[in-house]
């Protein structure tokens, strides 16, 4: 018999990580199991957690919830993580990716941190050396925790790379090609390549994120981007200020503006192809300040105008209005309120359920901020002298049956439009005017006969955007009766059958709302109301006469959008502030 050698170690004993003892001790995994996942761990050269969850031996939230049993730490749903509003920069991407884990929140000196294996001493030594501040573990599920640190450790310039390489992530190459920049980029493009990446990363977030805009901003001793969601503005980054004319010059170059202008604003457009078949358009803005320029960037998604009319918020009888309005050979047909209200989206939708191979529409816009295939649209230039009225000249010339004008701005724009109305033409515009009535007042202070007025409006649409509340953490709001008859609402309304909302706030929202909702007064012009105006009526009495047809004010109307739990008093009070 051959003689064994007493220095080797016997392969039944093995040091077990304390996961894997912990595990034996709950009774989820026998001795020899462990100690067998835990020598094919080693021999593939990955974690025993990663081993174990991939063997099946244990699922990964039968793992989870034996961890935090055993060692009484708190459990957590990744899936109620917004990744997006996770912390930045407290620690190295490297140390994530490399021990699974996830910085949530700092509190004081400590950092929250989810992992799925609190027994790693090295890992918690890391952290603690690294940043200098205490860990306090939550236990989360490992395959959940795999692909949240996959998803927050890659960086900006894997994240386009990938795209790019794919396809998937590309600037419009014709606006590259026609701008101002130089034939020989070379050089620049390489030492300029953590700006090109910042920019792409920063679109990115923003679509990501349902942005409306981004706003580039610098000051004398910093730099911020902030992006609008939901309506507000949120601080996103603050990059070295040094960067600011380097960013300035590669969004113009990309927007086919003039990159050696810098005393004068700027208007320009970029494209962004985020998927095989998804384009994204941008509307750029710049101003000279007295640090730089700022640089306004709005988002037009394309995919908003084909929503389709219910996802805009109209109630029935709203809607109903509408319909009729559209569905009429000719007049006009008004869309009001201020910027940022979704009136463009608002009348794209018209425009996309009129659109059909029988009709002929043109609009005029300054600039055309959807792209509608089927559609005729021409960017007004002033400089150039093509302005509202000689685009709509020209329409009539064209044998049109629907006719857009993005914003009617003078008399003459009006009166073109009128006559338009009243020549066998639907015309849908814009203006700014607070409500539905005081519409009609507006364009007779324009100068335009009220005749005129009455003959050719058909409908007014004065709209607003609010902040919807977030259906998972909205809670019901103790209001005093009082204060809700103040808001507006009716005694018979406060008969208990309903409970007003508040936000409250989670990981999936923002400080509780999520997504915006319209709030509406769809005023057609009927005979009665047509009466009012060619005696050159006032607004009050248009708003009491639009009342007693069950035309809601647009208070009325939120107060309603509130009642059904969809926004906050609150909220409706401070965008129907009329």
């Amino acid at each position: 018999m051959a003689a064994v050698d007493s220095t080797q170690k016997d392969p039944t004993s093995v040091a077990l990580p304390g996961l894997g003892r912990a595990l034996i001790s709950a009774g989820k995994l026998t001795q020899k199991t462990a100690e067998d996942i835990y020598r094919k761990s080693q021999i593939s050269r990955t974690s025993f957690i990663a081993e174990l969850t991939g063997t099946g031996a244990v699922s990964a939230a039968d793992l989870a919830h034996t961890v935090s049993s055993v060692f009484g730490a708190p459990l957590l749903d990744l899936h109620a993580i917004d990744p997006l509003r996770l912390p930045r920069d407290l620690l190295d991407a490297k140390i994530c990716q490399a021990y699974r884990v996830v910085v949530l929140s700092k509190r004081n000196n400590r950092l929250i941190v989810a992992t799925a294996d609190p027994t790693d001493q090295e890992a918690a030594e890391k952290i603690k050396f690294t940043t200098q501040m205490g860990v306090d573990w939550i236990i989360a599920e490992y395959d959940k925790l795999s692909k949240l640190v996959e998803s927050s450790s890659k960086s900006a310039g894997e994240t386009l790379d990938s795209y790019t390489s794919g396809g998937d992530f590309e600037f419009d190459d014709v606006a590259i090609e026609e701008s101002n920049e130089p034939a020989d980029t070379g050089t620049s493009e390489v030492e300029d390549a953590p700006i090109v990446k910042f920019l792409h990363k920063m679109l990115l977030d923003a679509f990501n994120m349902r942005a409306s805009d981004l706003h580039f901003e610098p000051y004398e001793h910093h730099y911020r981007v902030r992006f609008r969601i939901d309506g507000e503005l949120r601080e996103i980054a603050s990059p070295p200020i040094a960067i600011k004319d380097k960013l300035a010059s590669r969004i113009k170059v990309i927007s086919r503006l003039d990159i050696s202008e810098k005393r004068v604003p700027q208007d320009g457009r970029m494209k962004l192809k985020v998927g095989p078949e998804r384009v994204i358009d941008f509307r750029v803005s710049t101003l000279p300040t007295l640090f730089g320029e700022k640089i306004v960037i709005r988002i037009l998604d394309p995919s908003s105008a084909k929503m389709g009319i219910d996802a805009l918020g109209y109630e029935p009888e709203e809607k109903e209005r509408l319909l009729n309005a559209i569905g009429r050979p000719y007049g006009m047909i008004l869309v009001t309120g201020p910027t940022g209200s979704g009136k463009t989206v608002s009348l794209y939708t018209c425009l996309n359920l009129l659109n059909k191979p029988g009709v002929n529409i043109a609009t005029a816009e300054d600039p055309s901020e959807i792209n509608l295939p089927g559609v005729n649209q021409v960017n007004v230039n002033d400089k150039a002298g093509l302005t509202f009225a000689v685009a709509l000249k020209s329409f009539l010339r064209q044998d049109p049956d629907i006719i857009m004008v993005g914003e009617i701005r003078d008399l003459e724009t009006a009166d073109i439009s009128i006559k338009a109305a009243q020549t066998g033409h639907l015309v849908l515009s814009t203006l700014h005017t607070n409500d539905a009535p005081t519409t009609l007042t507006r364009m007779r202070n324009m100068g335009i006969a009220p005749f005129n007025i009455a003959s050719s409006v058909i409908l007014i649409t004065a709209q607003r955007l609010a902040r919807r509340l977030c259906p998972q953490c909205k809670a019901p709001a103790d209001i005093p009766h009082e204060a809700l008859v103040d808001a507006g609402y009716a005694d018979a309304e406060l008969d208990g059958s309903w409970v007003p909302y508040k936000p409250v706030g989670c990981s999936a929202c923002n400080n509780g709302y999520k997504g915006r909702l319209g709030i509406y007064q769809v005023m057609p012009i009927t005979e009665e109301l047509q009466r009012i105006i060619l005696r050159d009526g006032s607004a009050l009495e248009i708003a009491e006469q639009a009342r007693r047809e069950g035309v809601r004010s647009l208070r009325e109307a939120g107060l309603h959008k509130a009642k059904l739990g969809l926004t906050s008093i609150e909220e409706v009070l401070a965008v129907t502030n009329v």
